[in-house]
């Protein structure tokens, strides 16, 4: 039981007040219980233990108990709340500082105080307030610049190590001093070591050094206009632009230093989250054109994305020069791509947030040129005239990237065609062969022949998919009908023999037509992915230059790309449409119309439903044909319409009766014809 084992571990301290090693092993045997197990630290704070093992912190004489206590301390908070408002008083804090500024203390001892300290100010707004008032905050910044040099980076050497996992803890707990909830006091004070940080940062690039010190930055400037404002003062900026060119150079042979930049993008976005002016710092360094770099590459995730994305909206909210390098790296199709992309509802915002920069970009400028039209002397003048000349000179160029498209469309839409030309063709052949069906049926080896020349026709092939169509008429299947139509009592047997053979040919033209079928998806998909992409252009066009349509190339490329558009959209709907749909105006009847819909490569659902129901019913007939032949091959009674089963047991017994009749009636003959006159 857990109570009874709290109970006897918590008498065990008591008890074992000579024996360091056995206290150690209780309390290590004590935090493992609590770990994670809020039910049990409420119950060890209500019998007395939480008290205790913070005045055996205190009053042990034993290092190796002390770092015990105040690990087992820093577990007990962290996994009950009210443990935390417990201990969190001023008393503690000062035993705490008193911990880190003894000399006999060793690293590890610090370390656990550390803890201490962090859990007790982690989403606690009485504990970031207790430790600023009583100087706790100014000792953590103090760790924070003596306890690692940055001559001394060998993680490997174990002193080195214990130094660099201090000054990791004392990162994180200055992080939890001002942030959630945000402390604007504590932020204030954390911001005198910014130069030492910056120092960190030009010194080091390495992931167990920018990470920490990135996340104390971002979050001690979060939201906090002065802070960011005194970073950006001090070169903290121009240093996150340096090692984000340096990680994005690495990227591209290092996922590490991938996950690195983002982490620096983050910070770096912290800084001028709040006052989008101060990223005119980062256009000497080309931050936007970096940042596009690290956001077309392929290992990142959503979240990561969106980072990068907000990043871009803060660089080019109001600055014009992060725009440009926006525009000029093709930044606006990135940002298209992540629009049709991309299925998050934050990644969207966050791409259409970089869209509304540049579209208000876009208004200024043309607000700054017509101010700007009367003075030509003027050095902002010829500027404007430049980038007026460039867009002039972008349109020209769009432009012609939409006529080569209208060409394209132009034989794609030919092509396709030709290829209902064929199938046209197919359906007229099937017309034709049908005429012979209702010839008359005298000379049946002129029939036949006349059929046979019909069924041997090419098949047919469409250029624009180099596909096989299937064939207009089956020649198995249309020589079983005419064979049928002229001996129908040997026809069943016949057709019962070759049932097997026009099946596996029509399921092999069936995988002919569906592989036909699936290679034009993908090769009007590969088509139409310049098109799409074009026209995808001269949407942003439109959006970001909405006063810009005075200009008669901009109307003329809208208005051919209309007539594109409404073209595209009637070949479109005449795709939907089989052979059996299209040809309403003709005359067929049941035989000539089944064919027509057999040679169409693809039928709708409502004819091919009507193929189905059709060789279902043919199939029943020609097993009721099967079973009469084989009993009465000479009497063979042929129905073409559908019998019932008690109908035809009716019609077999009439038939029989009649039959014994006709001998009778011959015998009686016979025996008249013997005797003598």
């Amino acid at each position: 039981d857990m109570k009874t084992d709290l109970n006897l571990l918590l008498e065990c301290l008591k008890y074992q007040m000579d024996c360091p090693m056995s206290q150690k092993e209780a309390l290590i045997t004590i935090y493992s219980i609590c770990q994670q197990n809020s039910e049990a630290s409420e119950y060890f704070r209500e019998i007395g233990g939480l008290i205790f093992i913070n005045d055996l912190a205190k009053s042990s004489v034993h290092c190796i108990v002390k770092e015990a206590a105040l690990f087992t301390l820093g577990i007990i908070i962290e996994s009950n709340v009210y443990c935390q408002q417990t201990l969190c008083t001023s008393a503690l804090f000062e035993d705490l500082i008193l911990f880190l500024i003894n000399k006999d203390s060793g690293v590890n001892l610090k370390r656990m105080s550390v803890y201490v300290i962090l859990v007790l100010v982690s989403n606690n707004k009485n504990g970031q307030t207790y430790v600023r008032d009583t100087g706790c905050i100014s000792l953590l910044l103090q760790l924070f610049r003596t306890t690692l040099s940055t001559s001394e980076m060998n993680l490997s050497d174990e002193n080195t190590n214990q130094c660099y996992q201090l000054w990791s803890s004392v990162c994180s707990t200055l992080c939890a001093c001002v942030n959630n909830p945000q402390n604007e006091d504590n932020q204030n004070i954390c911001s005198s070591v910014f130069s030492y940080a910056k120092e960190w940062l030009e010194s080091c690039t390495e992931p167990e050094i920018v990470r920490p010190i990135c996340s104390f930055v971002g979050l001690t400037v979060a939201n906090n206009s002065y802070v960011q404002k005194y970073f950006i003062s001090v070169g903290g900026l121009d240093t996150l632009a340096k090692v984000l060119i340096k990680l994005v150079h690495d990227s591209s042979v290092s996922h590490s230093s991938t996950k690195l930049a983002v982490v620096v993008t983050k910070t770096l976005d912290a800084c001028i989250a709040n006052d989008s002016a101060m990223s005119v710092v980062l256009t000497k360094y080309h931050t936007v054109s970096e940042l596009l770099k690290l956001l077309s590459n392929d290992t990142l995730d959503t979240g990561e994305k969106i980072s990068i994305i907000l990043t871009i909206g803060h660089c080019t909210e109001v600055c014009e020069e992060n725009q440009c390098e926006l525009l000029q790296n093709n930044g606006l199709p990135l940002m298209i791509q992540v629009l049709t992309e991309s299925q998050d509802e934050e990644l969207n915002k966050a791409a259409t947030f970089v869209l509304q920069n540049c579209k208000q970009m876009t208004e200024q400028l043309a607000l700054k040129t017509n101010d700007n039209s009367m003075n030509v002397n003027n050095a902002e003048e010829l500027d404007v005239q430049v980038r007026k000349r460039s867009l002039q000179d972008y349109w020209k160029k769009a432009k012609e990237i939409l006529h080569r498209i209208n060409l394209i469309e132009k034989e794609h839409d030919e092509e396709r065609v030709q290829g209902r030309v064929f199938i046209d063709r197919s359906s007229e052949a099937n017309i034709e062969v049908s005429k012979y069906h209702e010839v008359n049926l005298a000379d049946p080896k002129t029939y036949i022949g006349r059929t046979r020349k019909e069924i041997h026709c090419p098949q047919l092939t469409s250029k624009s998919d180099h596909q096989v169509l299937a064939p207009s008429v089956n020649s198995s299947s249309l020589m079983n009908e005419v064979v049928n139509t002229m001996d129908p009592v040997n026809a069943s047997t016949r057709q019962s023999e070759q049932s097997n053979i026009p099946r596996a040919v029509n399921e092999l033209q069936t995988d002919r037509v569906l592989q036909s079928h699936s290679i034009n998806e993908k090769t009007a998909s590969v088509k139409n992915q310049p098109i799409l992409q074009v026209r995808g252009c001269i949407f942003l066009v439109r959006f970001f230059f909405p006063n810009l349509d005075q200009y008669p190339f901009y109307l003329e490329i809208t208005k051919e790309e209309k007539s594109t558009s409404a073209t595209s959209a009637s070949h479109k709907m005449a795709d939907l449409r089989c052979l059996g749909c299209t040809a309403g105006g003709l005359s067929f009847n049941s035989k000539t119309f089944t064919k027509m819909l057999q040679s169409c490569p693809c039928q709708c659902d409502r004819h091919k439903v009507i193929l189905e129901a059709e060789e279902r019913y043919k199939k029943e007939l020609r097993k009721l044909a099967v079973c009469n032949n084989s009993r009465y091959a000479t009497h063979e009674k042929i129905l073409l319409t559908p019998v019932k089963k008690e109908r035809l047991h009716r019609e077999i017994q009439t038939f029989r009766s009649k039959k014994d009749s006709f001998q009778s009636k011959d015998l009686v003959w016979k025996s008249m014809q013997k005797k003598p006159c």
